[in-house]
């Protein structure tokens, strides 16, 4: 397995990477992801890549570096996704071996993720990678972001 961090511009986000991160993200078109990517980017926002063998890709992260009160320093994945048709396979296990590598690299005291309520099978993975469960996400929607 190939692990790339994909720099802005790079047309593999969208050819390669999108593809993967629609089954996690449907709502995004390439429009919406240029534009997210271009905003979040400013914000700190990455995108890494897991390839197989063949040059497919098979896993996405996308992922940040965070400085706030609560943490001081942490790397928050914005997105974690492994491609259906390889689940279970080590792909989600090297992507977060290679963020936990970059969050070591830049001096982070924690590796982050939120997961929705209703993703159980990703909830068993995690804990199986020794995250905890440390808080509640509360959300108040004030508009339609589609």
């Amino acid at each position: 397995m190939k692990i790339i961090d994909l720099e802005p511009g790079d047309p593999r986000l969208e050819s390669d990477l999108l593809p993967v991160l629609l089954e996690l993200r449907p709502h995004l078109t390439p429009a919406l992801f240029r534009e997210v990517y271009e905003r979040g980017h400013a914000q700190g926002l990455r995108f890494t890549a897991a390839y197989d063998e063949d040059g497919r890709c098979v896993g996405a992260a996308g992922w940040r570096l965070v400085h706030n009160t609560s943490s001081i320093s942490k790397l928050y994945v914005d997105d974690l996704v492994t491609a259906s048709a390889v689940r279970s396979t080590g792909v989600g296990h090297a992507l977060i071996a290679h963020l936990d590598g970059h969050a070591r690299t830049a001096g982070c005291h924690e590796l982050n993720l939120d997961s929705g309520t209703q993703r159980t099978d990703a909830h068993r993975f995690y804990l199986r990678e020794r995250f905890d469960i440390v808080a509640f996400h509360f959300v108040r929607p004030l508009t339609d972001p589609r």
